[in-house]
């Protein structure tokens, strides 16, 4: 067990990462960068984890990168910084494109890299309270290393003025340009997840890893010949597969396919 974030595992397969650092508003280092790098990986190679839900205890989601480790960070040289801007590339990435759905539930601030986790999930979900600022210009910083998962949540335009500017924003105005998809109150946020979850566990988990993977084959590619190829190969591998057979039999004798499973 980490001790920059909690773990636990529950009877459906829902994995869930806590960060731990209320303290300090949950803001990264790179022991907690590494820990749950490692963490995701491996969750996103067990057959038994159906999810990820991503949240974190105390006042605020995460305050972005903790400001004694970029003090230290500043002090180094520039291949000491590179080597450590890779790392919280490589958390970005996985999280990104860990095999599985990915829930966020945001109930506080979420500044700078805290941003970018949010917009890693394929689901985020955020309390009335939440807010979220890119405030990392204020610092003489870019937010470089989340830039490609934020500008994918919001598109560029709001990316221009939110990087500009590092205001913060409501958890409605994150709604509104795509941050987030849901704001409920603070106290309905763990019931609108478990909403969401219950949803996710009617798929199947081969088939929402592999329409999770489509999202970025298709993503900025031109609707061509060779696209089309692509998408027609893989509906037929699809439709061969186990889990296909299996949904489509399922579904014709009105019963719950294999995959469905109760706590």
């Amino acid at each position: 067990m980490s001790s920059t974030f909690q773990e636990a595992v529950d009877a459906r397969g829902i994995a869930r990462l806590t960060l731990d650092r209320p303290d300090r508003h949950n803001a990264f280092d790179d022991a907690l960068i590494a820990d749950l790098t490692a963490a995701l990986r491996r969750l996103g190679n067990d057959a038994r984890v159906r999810a990820v839900v991503l949240a974190s205890r105390g006042r605020n989601f995460s305050a972005g990168a903790d400001l004694d480790w970029m003090r230290r960070m500043a002090t180094l040289s520039f291949e000491a910084n590179l080597k450590d801007a890779r790392g919280l590339a490589e958390l970005m990435h996985t999280l990104d494109r860990v095999p599985k759905p990915t829930v966020a539930l945001v109930q506080g601030a979420a500044y700078g890299g805290g941003v970018g986790l949010v917009a890693c999930c394929d689901v985020a979900i955020a309390s009335e309270r939440a807010s979220f600022g890119l405030s990392e210009v204020k610092l003489g910083l870019t937010p470089a290393t989340i830039s490609p998962y934020v500008i994918a949540a919001i598109g560029a335009r709001w990316a221009r003025r939110l990087f500009q500017t590092a205001e913060v924003i409501s958890a409605l105005r994150a709604k509104d340009i795509g941050l987030v998809h849901e704001v409920v109150p603070e106290d309905a946020l763990e019931a609108a997840g478990e909403t969401a979850l219950s949803a996710i566990l009617q798929g199947a988990p081969g088939a929402q890893a592999d329409a999770k993977d489509l999202v970025f084959l298709c993503q900025g590619r031109s609707l061509d010949g060779a696209l089309g190829e692509e998408t027609s190969r893989r509906i037929a591998l699809r439709r061969a597969s186990g889990e296909g057979r299996e949904g489509i039999a399922a579904f014709l004798d009105k019963r719950p396919p294999a995959w469905r499973r109760e706590p």
